[in-house]
């Protein structure tokens, strides 16, 4: 399996791919998070590390489970 890059930039870019097709900004999305657009900014770059409930907050606000959007992630590292 190959993992070129961390766990954290992926899960950040699995989520900007899901929030673009969305069709959401990142203001939007935030605000629908209840966080602010600055952290979800920091969170798709691969910046913070964020907690497990947070994680879980996004993947709701993407209409997912946060196993699914863990799968995704899983996924996009084959």
């Amino acid at each position: 399996m190959k993992r070129s890059k961390s766990l954290t930039r992926q899960l950040g870019s699995v989520i900007r791919d899901l929030r673009v097709k969305s069709g959401m900004s990142q203001v939007i999305f935030g605000e629908k998070c209840g966080f602010y657009q600055t952290y979800i900014s920091r969170i798709e770059g691969g910046s913070p590390n964020p907690t497990i409930n947070a994680i879980e907050i996004i993947a709701k606000a993407l209409n997912l489970s946060i196993f699914e959007l863990m799968e995704m992630v899983r996924q996009s590292q084959e």
